[in-house]
């Protein structure tokens, strides 16, 4: 039994002739709808779904030298502050017709690096990287290409290009600070080892001027990994009063594991988190946090690359969100 012939794919000559138009006039309709009617815009859409055709992105790409991409990547999807984030900047892209490609690095520099050249093969009109790029021959590549890039969840002296995102040092010490203006003196902290979490943890231990008892994990962190923590925190400091944790989930972790103890928070223990995850104002007792405007970085990264492929000035190519701790009744009691 012969195998069935392949069907042919629709062209965008079976979009003009289904639609009534000119060829020019049904690739102005789906390319640049600016220079066409709405009727002349709703004919050719209706052709499309006739026709099942599908735009041949890659051969438009090699004559405009655009792929209407742009390449994201993040340590791991899996975090959920970094979730705001990505869903703003792919709802952001995709109202001016770029799509977004996610790759995730693992927290693995080495990695990152091959995934960027992995990223760069493809052409994307633009970069937005999760954290700043480590790789001095990463950075220089990127430099090379030509192309926007801009580094979020983070600040530097020395981007690639542009940058949104926070001083982790700056929430760091804002978090021991108010630790300290309740009056706490027993601390520990409980953190991720990648950069932004040792970031925080170097601006809290500055702010406090001395060490205190610190229980460092691989990142991501995990509530598994929290529960962990808090027995090895408790073995260095038994009378313990306050955890700072390098995220929410991490941060839940610890309070699960106190709960098994026999620890009541904040009466016995308190505790905080970074991120202000979506869960962290719904558990009991509810999580006292850092509050980073997650979609607004998205957003704004993903207008920076919009408004360079597009030729347009950018207004602030280096843009500082801030950040504010909401307090909750994980942290309720004084000392």
């Amino acid at each position: 039994m012969s195998s069935p012939l392949p069907l042919k794919n629709a062209t965008l000559h079976d979009v003009a002739r289904e639609a009534g138009v000119s060829l020019i006039t049904a690739s102005r309709a789906l390319s640049n709808p600016a220079l066409v009617s709405d009727k002349t815009i709703a004919r050719v859409q209706n052709a499309v779904a006739a026709t099942g055709y599908i735009p041949n992105l890659l051969a438009g790409g090699l004559k405009s030298r655009r792929s209407l991409t742009v390449a994201g990547l993040v340590p791991t999807i899996s975090v959920p502050q970094f979730l705001p984030t990505v869903r703003a900047l792919t709802e952001t892209l995709d109202a001016a017709g770029y799509q977004l490609i996610l790759g995730q690095s693992g927290y693995d520099h080495s990695r990152e690096e091959k995934l960027l050249n992995t990223m760069l093969s493809r052409r994307p009109d633009g970069i937005v990287v999760t954290g700043l790029v480590h790789s001095p021959a990463a950075r220089e590549q990127l430099r090379r290409q030509g192309i926007p890039v801009v580094e979020t969840w983070d600040l530097s002296d020395r981007p690639v290009d542009m940058m949104v995102g926070i001083s982790h040092v700056k929430v760091g010490g804002a978090i021991a600070g108010f630790f300290l203006g309740r009056g706490w003196q027993r601390m520990g902290v409980a953190t991720g080892d990648d950069h932004r979490a040792m970031m925080r943890y170097e601006g809290f231990v500055a702010t406090l001027g001395r060490d205190v008892p610190t229980a460092f994990v691989p990142a991501p962190t995990s509530l598994e990994r929290g529960r962990r923590a808090l027995g090895e925190l408790l073995e260095k400091d038994p009378h313990i009063e306050a955890i700072y944790c390098s995220s929410d989930g991490f941060a839940h972790g610890v309070m699960i594991e106190a709960r098994a103890r026999g620890l009541r928070i904040p009466q016995d223990l308190v505790v905080c988190g970074f991120g202000d995850a979506d869960f962290s104002a719904h558990i009991d007792p509810s999580l006292t946090t850092a509050h980073v405007n997650g979609a607004e970085i998205g957003r704004l990264a993903a207008q920076m690359i919009i408004d360079r492929c597009q030729g347009r000035p950018i207004a602030q190519s280096h843009v500082d969100v801030g950040f504010r701790i909401i307090e909750r009744q994980s942290t309720a009691v004084a000392a």
